[in-house]
C-alpha cells in the first residue's frame, strides 16, 4: 500500500506526467513515480528532511522534491522542475508554449509550439517543420495525418503582448487550449 503525501501533474513539451511522492514519516522511507513507474525507492532514512532529484519524461526534465519540516510532525513538500519553483515553472512554462488540443479523423493530437526554439511536437514527439516568411509575420508548416497545418505568427503591435501564434488546420483557426492542470506547488501532510 502507498502512503502517497503529495501529487504533481507537469506538464512538459512531450505531454503530461504525473509525479507522485511516498514519504513514510516515522521510517523515513521515500519513493517517487513518475507516470506510475517508481524512480526512486529509500528505505529506512534516518533523516526525514531533505531533497529527492530526478529525471521526468523523456527529455530528461530535471525535477526535485524538497521535504521541509513543519511546526510538530508535519511535513511540507515542495516540487522544483527545471531549477524552479514549480509555480513559477507553470508562469514560465505559459509564456514560452502555446498548447493546442485537436480531435482530427476519431483521434487526440497535443501540438505543443516552443517559442524560444520554434520546435512543434506533436503527441509527445518532435515533428518536421517548415518555415516561410509571408507579408505579415511568419508561417511554420507541418502536418498531422493528411491534414495541413500551420502556426502564423504575427506581432500583436504591443510591446507587453509580443507574437501572437495561431494554429490553424485545413484552412481552419483552431483555439488555444487552456493549461490542464493548475496544482499548487506545496502540500502539507
Amino acid at each position: 500500500m502507498k502512503d502517497v503525501v503529495a501529487i504533481w501533474d507537469v506538464t512538459l513539451s512531450d505531454g503530461v506526467h504525473k509525479i507522485e511522492f511516498e514519504h513514510g514519516t516515522t521510517s523515513g522511507k521515500r519513493v517517487v513515480y513518475v507516470d506510475g513507474k517508481e524512480e526512486i525507492r529509500k528505505e529506512w532514512m534516518f533523516q526525514l528532511v531533505g531533497k529527492e532529484t530526478f529525471c521526468v519524461g523523456p527529455s530528461k526534465t530535471k525535477a526535485t522534491i524538497h521535504i521541509l519540516s513543519g511546526k510538530g510532525y508535519v511535513f511540507k513538500y515542495t516540487l522544483d522542475i527545471e531549477g524552479k519553483s514549480f509555480k513559477k515553472y507553470i508562469e514560465n512554462r505559459s509564456k514560452m508554449t502555446n498548447t493546442w488540443i485537436l480531435h482530427l479523423d476519431g483521434e487526440n493530437f497535443r501540438i505543443v509550439l516552443e517559442k524560444n526554439t520554434m520546435d512543434v511536437w506533436c503527441n509527445g514527439k518532435i515533428i518536421e517543420t517548415t518555415g516561410a516568411f509571408v507579408e505579415d509575420g511568419t508561417e511554420t508548416h507541418f502536418s498531422v495525418g493528411s491534414h495541413n497545418c500551420y502556426i502564423k505568427a504575427v506581432s500583436s503591435g504591443k510591446s507587453r503582448e509580443g507574437i501572437i501564434h495561431t494554429l490553424i488546420v485545413d484552412n481552419q483557426e483552431v483555439p488555444e487550449s487552456e493549461v490542464l492542470n493548475r496544482r499548487g506547488d506545496i502540500r502539507t501532510c
